[in-house]
C-alpha cells in the first residue's frame, strides 16, 4: 500500500517570512509583497522548485499557508494539495494511471508531488456552478549545468512570478465583491516535464471539467516586453483562438495579441491541455526572450516588480470579467487539435 512521503514530511518543512530588504523601502505596500513572495519562492533554499523535490515541497507549502491566509476554501484531496502519484524514469517523471499503479513499480520510481489548489465561491445563484480555472507553474528546473559557477536555476521568472499572480489575483478578488462565477486556483507541479500536474487535474478535476468554462494561465511576467507595450502591459497566447482575448482588451485590460506567433507559445504552458480539452484556455504574458529564460540568472534581482504588480492589478481585473458576463467561446477553428505523430 502506497503511503504519501509528501504528507508524512510536509511538516518539516518550515519557511521563514523573509525580511524586507533596503531596496524595498521605496515600493508601495502592494509591490512589497509582490517582491517579498517572489524572493521567497525563488530563493536558494528552494532549490529551483524541482518537480517531486524537497525544495519543492517547500514551495507547495508557502504557497498553502498563504492561501489559507487569504482565506481560499482548500480545493485538494489532502487540505489545499492535491496529491499527484509519478513514477520515476531516469531524472524525469510520468503520471501513473492511478495511485494502485504505484505498487506495481520497485519502490525506487514511487514518487509523489502536489499540485496547490484554493477555491473562491461564486456570489451568483446562477452562475456559482460554473468555474474559472486560474492556474501557473510552481515546478522549475532545480539543479543542473553550472553557467558561470552557478548550478541553480532559481527560476524567479519561471514561473514564480506567475505563482506570485495567481495568489495577487486571489487577494484582490477577495478585497473586492465576490466573483459570480466559482474561481479556482491552481499552483500546478510537473509543467517542466510535460504537463504533468495539469494532466492529472485534468483526469481530476476539483469541480466538473462540464462546468469549467475557461482557464486563465499566467506565464513569466516579471519584466516587460516592449513588443507588447512595456511596463504594465501584456500579450495573450492564442488570442485569435477564442472570444477571451477581444472580450479584455475591449474592457480596457491592457493585452494584445501574442507579437511572437513563430515561438507557438500557446502550446508552451499548461494551457493547452485544457484547450485541447475543449476549454478555452489562454496563457498571459510579458516575456520578452530575455536571455536568462532556463538559466541560473533567473534570479529575483532581475524581476521589475512595479511592471509585475501592474500587470497582477490588471489581471485581477481580467479575472473578475470572466467571472462574470458571457463564458469565453472558441472562435471557428480555433480550438486546436492533438498533433499527429508520424
Amino acid at each position: 500500500m502506497w503511503r504519501s512521503p509528501f504528507l508524512l514530511s510536509i511538516g518539516i518543512f518550515l519557511v521563514a517570512p523573509p525580511t524586507v530588504e533596503a531596496q524595498q523601502r521605496d515600493f508601495t505596500a502592494a509591490e512589497q509583497r509582490v517582491h517579498t513572495l517572489l524572493r521567497a519562492l525563488s530563493a536558494d533554499s528552494m532549490e529551483g522548485r524541482r518537480t517531486a523535490s524537497p525544495g519543492y515541497r517547500r514551495a507547495a507549502l508557502l504557497v498553502a499557508q498563504e492561501m489559507s491566509r487569504l482565506g481560499l476554501t482548500a480545493g485538494g484531496d489532502s487540505g489545499f494539495y492535491q496529491r499527484v502519484p509519478l513514477i520515476q524514469s531516469g531524472r524525469r517523471y510520468r503520471v501513473a494511471t492511478n495511485w494502485a499503479a504505484l505498487d506495481t513499480v520497485s519502490p525506487d520510481r514511487r514518487a509523489e508531488d502536489v499540485n496547490v489548489v484554493g477555491i473562491l465561491v461564486g456570489s451568483d445563484p446562477t452562475l456559482r456552478d460554473q468555474v474559472l480555472l486560474v492556474g501557473a507553474h510552481l515546478d522549475h528546473l532545480g539543479y543542473g549545468r553550472a553557467v558561470n559557477g552557478d548550478s541553480l536555476y532559481n527560476g524567479a521568472d519561471d514561473d514564480a512570478s506567475g505563482v506570485v499572480a495567481v495568489l495577487g489575483v486571489a487577494e484582490r478578488l477577495l478585497a473586492g465583491p465576490p466573483p459570480e462565477r466559482t474561481v479556482v486556483f491552481v499552483a500546478f507541479t510537473g509543467e517542466e516535464m510535460g504537463g504533468l500536474g495539469s494532466r492529472w487535474y485534468l483526469e481530476h478535476p476539483v469541480r466538473p471539467l462540464a462546468h469549467t468554462v475557461a482557464q486563465f494561465q499566467i506565464e513569466m511576467i516579471a519584466r516587460p516586453d516592449s513588443l507588447a507595450g512595456g511596463s504594465g502591459k501584456t500579450w495573450l497566447t492564442g488570442y485569435e483562438r477564442s472570444t477571451m482575448g477581444e472580450r479584455l482588451a475591449s474592457a480596457g485590460i491592457p493585452l494584445v495579441a501574442d507579437p511572437r506567433p513563430d515561438q507557438q507559445f500557446f502550446r508552451r504552458s499548461d494551457n493547452i491541455r485544457f484547450a485541447l480539452a475543449g476549454i478555452p484556455a489562454h496563457t498571459l504574458s510579458s516575456f520578452n526572450l530575455h536571455p536568462d529564460y532556463h538559466r541560473p540568472s533567473d534570479e529575483v534581482d532581475q524581476a521589475d516588480i512595479v511592471h509585475m504588480t501592474a500587470v497582477i492589478d490588471a489581471a485581477a481585473e481580467a479575472v473578475r470579467l470572466l467571472a462574470s458576463g458571457p463564458a469565453p467561446a472558441w472562435k471557428p477553428g480555433g480550438r486546436p487539435e492533438a498533433r499527429r505523430r508520424n
